[in-house]
């Protein structure tokens, strides 16, 4: 398979974890919005990776791997690279509760995610998207 193929289906189907999450946001389903926040931001940056020929680990935060190819992007993108980074991990730790909560605690994913923490996941997301969006049109011109 070809990188460039796979890294703009990685991006398309990132953009639907976008669209998915404002839906969500939309309607007051918080936990989703973090969730399909997160896949967003997993897929935008493996579809990075992916064009630059990285072979990334099969985790879902990729940040430490960003920065360790950070060479492989443009300078105006590694001006970026720590907030990529700092952003996957964030997200990638909500990853999991916000599916399915922390039932050690008894808490329900909609209980640990307001409003305030689905707008911000959904921000975050969409400075992701973008950034990789513009380092993916540049590459394949």
């Amino acid at each position: 398979m070809r990188s460039d193929i796979m890294a703009m289906d990685y991006l398309r189907r990132a953009k639907s974890r976008l669209i998915d999450a404002g839906s969500a946001f939309r309607r007051g389903d918080y936990p989703e919005t973090v969730r399909y926040s997160q896949e967003c931001v997993e897929l935008s940056l493996k579809a990075c990776l992916r064009a630059v020929a990285v072979e990334y680990p099969k985790v879902h935060d990729v940040g430490d791997i960003l920065k360790i190819c950070s060479g492989k992007f443009p300078d105006w993108m590694k001006k970026e690279i720590d907030t990529l980074a700092e952003i996957s991990r964030d997200l990638s730790e909500k990853r999991a509760p916000s599916m399915y909560g922390l039932e050690s605690v008894g808490k329900a994913p909609s209980q640990l995610f307001d409003e305030k923490d689905a707008e911000d996941a959904l921000n975050k997301a969409e400075y992701v998207h973008k950034i990789s969006s513009k380092f993916l049109e540049e590459f394949y011109g």
